[in-house]
């Protein structure tokens, strides 16, 4: 994790968390033509690209990507992707102290939230195994 990073998620940490969750065309309008790199305790989580018709791609920093999409439940946004399609995954995102929160909607006993910035960096992603 680059200091840049680290130091982005710190500030994001230090903000007050009281804000409403985004719609999907606010989500939508915010997260396009992004790479966001999302932080959990202090910590680098994992990085998405979000694309034009509502595609994306979701790497753990580990140079696997997996490749999907995004839908809207409600106030939720659900993503979808190819190594799980019948397993959606599903967020309520706040904007907060310039960036995103995202809190874990699919089991309200374990929630958790992440901070998010786009701090313009690439993210990699590694072509597939060959061989063993």
């Amino acid at each position: 994790m680059t200091l840049r990073i680290a130091l982005i998620l710190c500030a994001a940490m230090a903000t007050p968390v009281a804000a409403e969750p985004m719609s999907a065309a606010e989500f939508e309008a915010y997260v396009t033509g992004k790479t966001l790199f999302y932080g959990r305790d202090g910590r680098a989580y994992g990085a998405e690209i979000y694309r034009e018709n509502r595609r994306v791609t979701w790497s753990f920093l580990d140079g696997e990507c997996k490749d999907g999409y995004w839908y809207n439940e409600g106030r939720n946004i659900c993503f979808v992707y190819e190594d799980r399609p019948g397993d959606p995954q599903c967020w309520s995102f706040e904007q907060q102290g310039g960036g995103l929160v995202a809190t874990f909607e699919n089991d309200p006993a374990s929630t958790e939230l992440y901070e998010a910035q786009d701090v313009g960096e690439e993210m990699v992603c590694l072509g597939p195994k060959i061989g063993v």
